[in-house]
């Protein structure tokens, strides 16, 4: 430890554990996304401060990487957009949506859907995924009815 309030890791970095909680948060708690960030996030803090990362340059840094305070990334909102714009909320199959975002499905099922699904922002019906109104809340959109239809 470093004046108690900076850790060297492994990536052979300074930061300050306000930062690290930050990352572990937007990273799902998965280690690999975590690894991915925090690569991001130091190299930032090389670029734009003074190679010790602290919240501030945590959260302008994960801003810069487009990843918000629940841990979507731009794949994330591309396909609950998609799924809102092009479907109107759903249902949605797995092969419209993945024509819809130019993704595998396999990356829709295995990648983004568990996700979402944890956060409660899509459901699986019968007949399809559906946009669920705390997504619309969260990517600022008016939920319509409790029919997934934009006002």
């Amino acid at each position: 430890f470093i004046n108690d309030k900076v850790e060297t890791l492994h990536f052979n970095l300074k930061i300050d554990k306000d930062a690290i909680e930050t990352i572990s948060q937007r990273s799902r708690f998965t280690p690999r996304v975590a690894n991915r960030l925090l690569k991001r996030v130091r190299d930032f803090a090389e670029v734009e401060g003074d190679g010790i990362i602290n919240r501030q340059i945590a959260e302008k840094a994960l801003e810069s990487l487009e990843v918000d305070e629940m841990g979507l990334e731009p794949g994330d909102r591309r396909i609950l957009e998609a799924m809102i714009h092009k479907f109107n909320g759903g249902p949605v199959g797995l092969q419209a949506l993945s024509a819809a975002t130019s993704e595998e499905e396999d990356s829709v099922l295995d990648l983004y859907e568990p996700y979402l699904m944890q956060l409660g922002f899509i459901e699986r019906t019968p007949r399809g995924r559906a946009v669920t109104k705390i997504a619309y809340e969260h990517l600022g959109l008016k939920y319509k009815n409790n029919q997934n239809q934009l006002i």
